[in-house]
Protein backbone atom coordinates (compact mmCIF):
# COMPACT_ATOMS: atom_id res chain seq x y z
CA UNK A 1 0.00 0.00 0.00
CA UNK A 2 1.51 3.42 -1.27
CA UNK A 3 1.01 6.30 1.03
CA UNK A 4 -1.65 7.64 -1.62
CA UNK A 5 -3.88 5.01 -1.01
CA UNK A 6 -3.46 5.11 2.71
CA UNK A 7 -4.51 8.61 2.73
CA UNK A 8 -7.67 7.72 0.13
CA UNK A 9 -8.58 5.03 3.27
CA UNK A 10 -7.91 7.24 5.72
CA UNK A 11 -10.95 9.92 3.82
CA UNK A 12 -13.56 7.50 4.31
CA UNK A 13 -13.04 6.16 7.86
CA UNK A 14 -13.37 8.05 11.19
CA UNK A 15 -10.68 5.84 13.27
CA UNK A 16 -7.85 7.40 14.10
CA UNK A 17 -5.03 4.75 12.12
CA UNK A 18 -5.00 2.92 8.90
CA UNK A 19 -4.80 -0.80 9.58
CA UNK A 20 -1.79 -1.76 7.18
CA UNK A 21 -1.17 -5.52 6.78
CA UNK A 22 2.50 -6.68 7.70
CA UNK A 23 3.39 -10.08 6.82
CA UNK A 24 1.33 -12.12 8.70
CA UNK A 25 0.20 -9.18 10.87
CA UNK A 26 -1.45 -6.45 11.36
CA UNK A 27 0.04 -2.88 11.82
CA UNK A 28 -1.29 0.61 12.95
CA UNK A 29 -0.30 3.37 10.15
CA UNK A 30 -0.74 6.62 11.95
CA UNK A 31 -2.48 9.02 10.41
CA UNK A 32 -1.46 11.79 7.86
CA UNK A 33 -2.43 15.41 9.17
CA UNK A 34 -4.76 17.17 6.84
CA UNK A 35 -2.21 20.12 6.48
CA UNK A 36 0.39 17.45 5.15
CA UNK A 37 1.00 17.67 1.80
CA UNK A 38 -0.34 15.26 -0.24
CA UNK A 39 2.02 12.00 -1.80
CA UNK A 40 2.23 13.66 -5.15
CA UNK A 41 4.42 16.13 -3.64
CA UNK A 42 6.49 13.40 -2.52
CA UNK A 43 6.87 11.96 -5.85
CA UNK A 44 7.12 15.66 -7.58
CA UNK A 45 10.24 16.46 -5.07
CA UNK A 46 12.05 12.81 -5.93
CA UNK A 47 11.45 13.14 -9.98
CA UNK A 48 12.76 17.29 -9.86
CA UNK A 49 15.52 15.51 -7.72
CA UNK A 50 16.47 12.99 -9.88
CA UNK A 51 16.29 15.65 -12.74
CA UNK A 52 18.98 17.53 -10.64
CA UNK A 53 21.41 14.72 -10.30
CA UNK A 54 20.88 13.50 -13.62
CA UNK A 55 21.67 17.33 -15.33
CA UNK A 56 25.67 17.40 -13.42
CA UNK A 57 26.22 13.94 -12.79
CA UNK A 58 27.61 10.94 -15.48
CA UNK A 59 26.52 7.56 -14.00
CA UNK A 60 26.76 4.33 -16.51
CA UNK A 61 23.74 3.07 -15.88
CA UNK A 62 20.38 5.58 -15.99
CA UNK A 63 19.10 3.63 -12.86
CA UNK A 64 22.03 4.85 -10.76
CA UNK A 65 20.13 8.27 -11.15
CA UNK A 66 16.78 6.43 -8.99
CA UNK A 67 19.37 5.19 -6.78
CA UNK A 68 20.99 8.23 -5.74
CA UNK A 69 17.62 9.66 -5.48
CA UNK A 70 16.58 7.44 -3.06
CA UNK A 71 19.23 7.12 -1.32
CA UNK A 72 19.15 11.17 -0.82
CA UNK A 73 15.68 11.19 0.33
CA UNK A 74 16.71 8.56 2.80
CA UNK A 75 18.76 10.35 4.73
CA UNK A 76 16.16 12.44 6.21
CA UNK A 77 14.29 9.39 7.24
CA UNK A 78 16.93 6.85 8.19
CA UNK A 79 15.91 7.02 12.24
CA UNK A 80 12.64 5.52 10.55
CA UNK A 81 14.15 3.10 8.69
CA UNK A 82 16.06 1.76 11.51
CA UNK A 83 19.67 0.96 8.99
CA UNK A 84 20.89 3.50 6.40
CA UNK A 85 22.54 1.44 3.54
CA UNK A 86 26.67 2.90 2.92
CA UNK A 87 26.61 4.87 -0.61
CA UNK A 88 29.80 3.99 -2.35
CA UNK A 89 30.53 6.11 -5.30
CA UNK A 90 33.14 4.06 -7.19
CA UNK A 91 35.16 4.65 -10.31
CA UNK A 92 38.61 2.90 -12.45
CA UNK A 93 40.21 6.51 -12.81
CA UNK A 94 40.34 9.73 -11.69
CA UNK A 95 38.17 12.59 -13.27
CA UNK A 96 34.76 10.41 -13.36
CA UNK A 97 32.90 12.82 -11.24
CA UNK A 98 32.64 11.29 -7.59
CA UNK A 99 33.63 14.60 -5.67
CA UNK A 100 30.92 16.31 -7.86
CA UNK A 101 28.17 13.57 -6.19
CA UNK A 102 29.35 14.38 -2.88
CA UNK A 103 29.09 18.40 -3.65
CA UNK A 104 25.30 17.76 -4.53
CA UNK A 105 24.83 15.04 -1.98
CA UNK A 106 26.13 17.76 0.52
CA UNK A 107 23.41 19.89 -0.49
CA UNK A 108 20.60 17.58 -0.03
CA UNK A 109 21.29 15.15 2.27
CA UNK A 110 20.40 15.27 6.02
CA UNK A 111 23.13 17.60 7.99
CA UNK A 112 26.14 16.50 6.03
CA UNK A 113 29.72 16.88 6.62
CA UNK A 114 32.33 16.46 4.33
CA UNK A 115 35.57 14.87 5.35
CA UNK A 116 38.51 14.44 3.48
CA UNK A 117 39.40 11.90 5.84
CA UNK A 118 38.78 10.66 8.84
CA UNK A 119 41.42 11.10 11.85
CA UNK A 120 40.12 8.91 14.71
CA UNK A 121 36.74 7.22 15.61
CA UNK A 122 36.82 9.03 18.17
CA UNK A 123 36.06 12.45 16.09
CA UNK A 124 33.64 9.86 14.20
CA UNK A 125 31.52 9.49 17.30
CA UNK A 126 32.24 13.14 19.08
CA UNK A 127 30.31 14.41 15.19
CA UNK A 128 27.59 12.02 15.32
CA UNK A 129 26.94 13.10 19.31
CA UNK A 130 24.72 15.69 18.34
CA UNK A 131 22.43 14.06 16.40
CA UNK A 132 22.32 12.43 13.34
CA UNK A 133 24.52 13.60 10.41
CA UNK A 134 25.37 12.51 6.87
CA UNK A 135 29.26 11.87 6.48
CA UNK A 136 30.58 12.54 2.96
CA UNK A 137 33.81 10.84 2.87
CA UNK A 138 36.33 11.52 -0.64
CA UNK A 139 39.49 9.28 -1.41
CA UNK A 140 38.24 6.28 0.64
CA UNK A 141 40.96 4.60 -1.35
CA UNK A 142 43.52 6.14 0.77
CA UNK A 143 42.28 7.56 3.83
CA UNK A 144 40.05 4.39 4.24
CA UNK A 145 43.30 1.74 3.29
CA UNK A 146 43.05 -1.23 5.39
CA UNK A 147 46.77 -1.63 5.49
CA UNK A 148 47.18 1.72 6.90
CA UNK A 149 47.22 2.05 10.93
CA UNK A 150 44.05 2.49 12.57
CA UNK A 151 42.15 1.97 10.53
CA UNK A 152 40.71 -0.91 11.00
CA UNK A 153 39.19 0.35 14.10
CA UNK A 154 37.42 3.28 11.73
CA UNK A 155 36.15 0.83 9.34
CA UNK A 156 34.74 -1.20 12.35
CA UNK A 157 32.76 2.11 13.68
CA UNK A 158 30.92 2.81 10.22
CA UNK A 159 30.20 -0.56 9.46
CA UNK A 160 28.35 -0.92 12.87
CA UNK A 161 26.99 2.99 12.68
CA UNK A 162 24.45 1.11 9.86
CA UNK A 163 21.53 -0.10 12.02
CA UNK A 164 20.46 2.39 14.80
CA UNK A 165 21.34 2.01 18.15
CA UNK A 166 24.78 1.18 17.01
CA UNK A 167 27.37 3.12 19.67
CA UNK A 168 31.12 2.92 20.35
CA UNK A 169 32.45 4.08 23.99
CA UNK A 170 34.11 6.91 24.28
CA UNK A 171 36.26 8.48 27.57
CA UNK A 172 35.63 11.88 28.24
CA UNK A 173 36.38 14.61 30.84
CA UNK A 174 34.45 14.24 34.46
CA UNK A 175 34.35 15.84 37.76
CA UNK A 176 37.81 16.16 39.64
CA UNK A 177 39.87 15.56 36.51
CA UNK A 178 38.65 11.95 36.24
CA UNK A 179 37.64 10.23 33.10
CA UNK A 180 34.20 8.59 32.30
CA UNK A 181 32.88 6.20 29.35
CA UNK A 182 30.12 7.65 27.73
CA UNK A 183 28.25 5.60 24.77
CA UNK A 184 27.89 7.61 21.89
CA UNK A 185 26.15 7.04 18.62
CA UNK A 186 27.30 5.60 15.43
CA UNK A 187 24.13 5.63 13.81
CA UNK A 188 24.41 7.82 10.47
CA UNK A 189 24.33 7.59 7.03
CA UNK A 190 27.83 7.35 4.92
CA UNK A 191 28.47 8.44 1.45
CA UNK A 192 32.45 6.98 0.23
CA UNK A 193 34.12 7.94 -2.95
CA UNK A 194 37.52 6.54 -4.21
CA UNK A 195 39.16 4.79 -7.44
CA UNK A 196 37.85 1.09 -7.11
CA UNK A 197 39.14 1.31 -3.02
CA UNK A 198 39.98 -2.00 -1.41
CA UNK A 199 37.23 -2.00 1.49
CA UNK A 200 36.86 -5.35 3.69
CA UNK A 201 33.92 -7.56 2.48
CA UNK A 202 32.00 -6.56 5.50
CA UNK A 203 31.50 -3.25 4.29
CA UNK A 204 31.14 -4.33 0.88
CA UNK A 205 28.18 -6.11 1.75
CA UNK A 206 26.47 -3.13 3.64
CA UNK A 207 26.89 -0.56 0.67
CA UNK A 208 25.18 0.06 -2.55
CA UNK A 209 27.24 0.87 -5.03
CA UNK A 210 27.20 3.31 -7.97
CA UNK A 211 29.90 3.39 -10.87
CA UNK A 212 31.56 6.74 -12.44
CA UNK A 213 33.06 7.30 -15.33
CA UNK A 214 34.63 10.53 -17.16
CA UNK A 215 32.18 12.54 -19.38
CA UNK A 216 34.09 12.92 -22.46
CA UNK A 217 31.91 13.83 -24.67
CA UNK A 218 29.87 17.15 -22.18
CA UNK A 219 26.77 14.90 -21.58
CA UNK A 220 26.31 17.08 -18.11
CA UNK A 221 26.66 20.37 -17.18
CA UNK A 222 29.49 21.60 -15.12
CA UNK A 223 28.19 22.73 -11.19
CA UNK A 224 28.73 25.93 -10.82
CA UNK A 225 27.09 26.53 -7.56
CA UNK A 226 28.16 30.12 -7.57
CA UNK A 227 25.02 30.18 -9.96
CA UNK A 228 22.85 26.91 -8.95
CA UNK A 229 23.35 27.36 -5.38
CA UNK A 230 19.90 29.25 -4.56
CA UNK A 231 18.24 26.34 -6.86
CA UNK A 232 19.58 23.70 -4.47
CA UNK A 233 18.83 25.21 -1.75
CA UNK A 234 15.23 25.75 -2.30
CA UNK A 235 14.95 22.22 -3.51
CA UNK A 236 16.71 20.79 -0.03
CA UNK A 237 14.15 22.75 1.50
CA UNK A 238 11.51 20.84 0.04
CA UNK A 239 13.14 17.70 0.16
CA UNK A 240 12.99 18.36 4.13
CA UNK A 241 9.64 19.35 4.34
CA UNK A 242 8.36 15.76 2.14
CA UNK A 243 10.36 13.89 4.34
CA UNK A 244 8.70 15.60 6.98
CA UNK A 245 5.09 14.78 5.32
CA UNK A 246 5.95 11.17 4.98
CA UNK A 247 7.68 10.31 8.35
CA UNK A 248 5.48 7.90 10.15
CA UNK A 249 4.02 6.80 6.94
CA UNK A 250 7.70 5.63 6.46
CA UNK A 251 8.26 4.18 10.21
CA UNK A 252 5.35 2.01 10.08
CA UNK A 253 5.03 0.70 6.37
CA UNK A 254 6.67 -2.65 5.55
CA UNK A 255 6.44 -3.03 1.29
CA UNK A 256 6.92 -6.50 -0.34
CA UNK A 257 10.67 -6.85 -1.65
CA UNK A 258 11.38 -9.16 -4.98
CA UNK A 259 12.46 -12.50 -4.19
CA UNK A 260 15.87 -13.22 -3.31
CA UNK A 261 16.03 -9.94 -1.20
CA UNK A 262 17.38 -11.42 2.23
CA UNK A 263 19.58 -11.11 4.59
CA UNK A 264 22.31 -8.18 4.56
CA UNK A 265 20.60 -7.87 0.41
CA UNK A 266 17.11 -6.65 2.28
CA UNK A 267 19.00 -4.44 5.14
CA UNK A 268 20.71 -2.67 2.09
CA UNK A 269 17.39 -1.95 0.27
CA UNK A 270 14.67 -2.37 2.65
CA UNK A 271 15.17 1.53 3.48
CA UNK A 272 14.82 2.55 0.09
CA UNK A 273 11.75 0.80 -0.81
CA UNK A 274 9.96 1.91 2.21
CA UNK A 275 10.75 5.92 1.13
CA UNK A 276 9.46 4.50 -2.18
CA UNK A 277 6.31 3.11 -1.01
CA UNK A 278 5.89 6.85 0.18
CA UNK A 279 6.30 8.38 -2.95
CA UNK A 280 4.28 6.82 -5.93
CA UNK A 281 3.22 3.03 -7.31
CA UNK A 282 6.09 4.37 -10.15
CA UNK A 283 8.74 4.69 -7.24
CA UNK A 284 7.68 1.23 -5.67
CA UNK A 285 8.77 -0.30 -9.55
CA UNK A 286 11.85 1.65 -9.92
CA UNK A 287 12.86 0.32 -6.67
CA UNK A 288 12.56 -3.10 -7.37
CA UNK A 289 14.33 -2.87 -10.69
CA UNK A 290 17.65 -1.36 -8.65
CA UNK A 291 17.14 -4.53 -5.82
CA UNK A 292 16.26 -7.16 -8.38
CA UNK A 293 19.62 -6.04 -10.47
CA UNK A 294 21.52 -5.75 -7.26
CA UNK A 295 20.59 -9.62 -6.86
CA UNK A 296 21.95 -10.36 -10.24
CA UNK A 297 24.84 -8.88 -9.49
CA UNK A 298 25.92 -10.26 -6.69
CA UNK A 299 25.09 -13.92 -8.09
CA UNK A 300 27.20 -13.03 -10.85
CA UNK A 301 30.14 -11.83 -8.47
CA UNK A 302 29.63 -14.96 -6.97
CA UNK A 303 30.31 -17.01 -9.94
CA UNK A 304 33.04 -15.17 -11.58
CA UNK A 305 34.74 -15.25 -8.26
CA UNK A 306 34.58 -12.29 -7.37
CA UNK A 307 33.16 -13.13 -3.69
CA UNK A 308 35.70 -14.36 -1.40
CA UNK A 309 33.67 -16.63 0.13
CA UNK A 310 35.22 -17.82 4.14
CA UNK A 311 36.90 -21.37 3.19
CA UNK A 312 34.79 -23.56 5.00
CA UNK A 313 31.54 -22.26 2.90
CA UNK A 314 33.37 -23.55 -0.05
CA UNK A 315 33.84 -26.38 1.20
CA UNK A 316 30.13 -26.90 1.84
CA UNK A 317 29.83 -26.13 -1.18
CA UNK A 318 32.12 -28.63 -2.46
CA UNK A 319 30.75 -31.33 -0.58
CA UNK A 320 27.34 -30.64 -2.40
CA UNK A 321 29.01 -30.64 -5.36
CA UNK A 322 30.84 -34.42 -5.17
CA UNK A 323 28.54 -35.89 -2.98
CA UNK A 324 26.87 -38.97 -5.08
CA UNK A 325 22.93 -38.71 -5.06
CA UNK A 326 22.80 -42.54 -3.81
CA UNK A 327 25.12 -42.63 -1.25
CA UNK A 328 24.29 -41.91 2.21
CA UNK A 329 27.38 -42.47 3.99
CA UNK A 330 31.37 -41.97 2.79
CA UNK A 331 34.42 -42.38 4.93
CA UNK A 332 36.21 -39.50 5.23
CA UNK A 333 39.43 -40.43 3.46
CA UNK A 334 37.12 -40.97 -0.11
CA UNK A 335 35.68 -37.36 0.67
CA UNK A 336 38.66 -35.66 0.94
CA UNK A 337 39.83 -37.55 -2.09
CA UNK A 338 36.93 -36.21 -4.38
CA UNK A 339 37.83 -32.69 -2.94
CA UNK A 340 41.06 -32.37 -3.92
CA UNK A 341 39.98 -33.47 -7.30
CA UNK A 342 37.68 -31.78 -7.77
CA UNK A 343 38.79 -28.23 -6.56
CA UNK A 344 42.90 -28.84 -6.31
CA UNK A 345 43.72 -24.95 -6.07
CA UNK A 346 41.60 -24.87 -2.75
CA UNK A 347 42.39 -27.91 -1.28
CA UNK A 348 45.36 -29.28 -3.18
CA UNK A 349 49.22 -28.66 -2.60
CA UNK A 350 49.03 -25.53 -4.42
CA UNK A 351 46.69 -23.92 -2.39
CA UNK A 352 47.08 -20.99 -0.23
CA UNK A 353 47.31 -22.87 2.75
CA UNK A 354 50.28 -24.60 0.70
CA UNK A 355 49.82 -28.34 1.91
CA UNK A 356 46.63 -31.13 0.56
CA UNK A 357 43.73 -31.09 2.45
CA UNK A 358 43.76 -34.07 5.49
CA UNK A 359 41.60 -35.57 6.93
CA UNK A 360 42.04 -34.03 9.73
CA UNK A 361 42.11 -30.35 8.74
CA UNK A 362 38.74 -31.51 6.67
CA UNK A 363 37.75 -32.89 10.23
CA UNK A 364 38.43 -29.66 11.85
CA UNK A 365 36.89 -27.00 9.57
CA UNK A 366 33.21 -29.09 9.81
CA UNK A 367 33.24 -28.62 13.62
CA UNK A 368 34.13 -25.32 13.50
CA UNK A 369 32.02 -24.32 11.16
CA UNK A 370 28.56 -26.44 11.49
CA UNK A 371 29.34 -28.46 14.16
CA UNK A 372 29.32 -31.59 12.16
CA UNK A 373 31.25 -34.45 13.39
CA UNK A 374 32.38 -37.51 11.45
CA UNK A 375 30.77 -41.04 12.80
CA UNK A 376 30.62 -44.60 11.62
CA UNK A 377 28.12 -46.89 9.88
CA UNK A 378 28.71 -49.99 11.03
CA UNK A 379 32.41 -51.51 11.35
CA UNK A 380 33.19 -48.76 8.32
CA UNK A 381 35.85 -46.47 8.76
CA UNK A 382 34.92 -43.05 10.20
CA UNK A 383 33.00 -40.68 7.91
CA UNK A 384 29.94 -38.92 7.16
CA UNK A 385 26.43 -39.70 6.69
CA UNK A 386 24.81 -37.35 3.64
CA UNK A 387 21.92 -36.39 6.39
CA UNK A 388 24.37 -34.83 8.72
CA UNK A 389 24.76 -31.53 5.96
CA UNK A 390 20.69 -31.06 5.66
CA UNK A 391 20.51 -28.00 7.86
CA UNK A 392 23.82 -26.32 6.55
CA UNK A 393 22.64 -27.19 3.08
CA UNK A 394 18.99 -25.20 3.18
CA UNK A 395 20.83 -22.71 5.02
CA UNK A 396 23.77 -21.57 2.81
CA UNK A 397 20.99 -22.52 -0.27
CA UNK A 398 22.62 -25.61 -1.69
CA UNK A 399 20.89 -28.04 -3.94
CA UNK A 400 20.36 -31.17 -1.78
CA UNK A 401 21.93 -33.94 -4.07
CA UNK A 402 22.01 -37.64 -2.36
CA UNK A 403 18.37 -39.57 -2.95
CA UNK A 404 17.60 -37.10 -5.68
CA UNK A 405 17.17 -40.77 -8.43
CA UNK A 406 14.13 -41.60 -5.90
CA UNK A 407 16.46 -43.82 -4.10
CA UNK A 408 16.77 -44.60 0.09
CA UNK A 409 20.28 -44.70 0.03
CA UNK A 410 20.66 -48.65 -0.07
CA UNK A 411 21.72 -48.86 -4.08
CA UNK A 412 23.99 -51.33 -4.76
CA UNK A 413 27.63 -50.86 -3.91
CA UNK A 414 29.21 -48.54 -5.64
CA UNK A 415 33.26 -47.54 -6.31
CA UNK A 416 32.75 -45.03 -3.50
CA UNK A 417 31.47 -47.59 -1.15
CA UNK A 418 34.32 -50.16 -2.10
CA UNK A 419 36.80 -47.96 -1.17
Amino acid sequence: MTLFEALSKSADSPSPGILEPVGSSVQAVPSVPSDTPSPESVAEVLRDLRAQFGRYICVIDDLDLDLLTLWTFHTHLAFETYSTPRLQLDSTMPGSGKTTVLEHLSRYCLNPIQAASLSSPALLTRMLNNGLRTILIDEVDRSLDPKKEGVGELIAVLNSGYKRGATRPVLIPGKGGDWQVAEMSTFSPVAMAGNAPALPDDTKSRCIRVLLMPDLHGAVETSDWEEIEESAQALAERISAAADSVRDFVKAIRPELPPGCIGRIKERWNPLKRVAAAASPEWEAIADKLIIRDIAEVEMDREDGMTNLPPAVILLQDIAKVWPADRVFIASTVLVEELVEHNPHMWGPMSSYGKVLTVQRFGRMLVQAFKIHSTRQGDSKRGYFRSQFDVPFRRMNLTPTAGTDGTDGTAEPTAWEAA
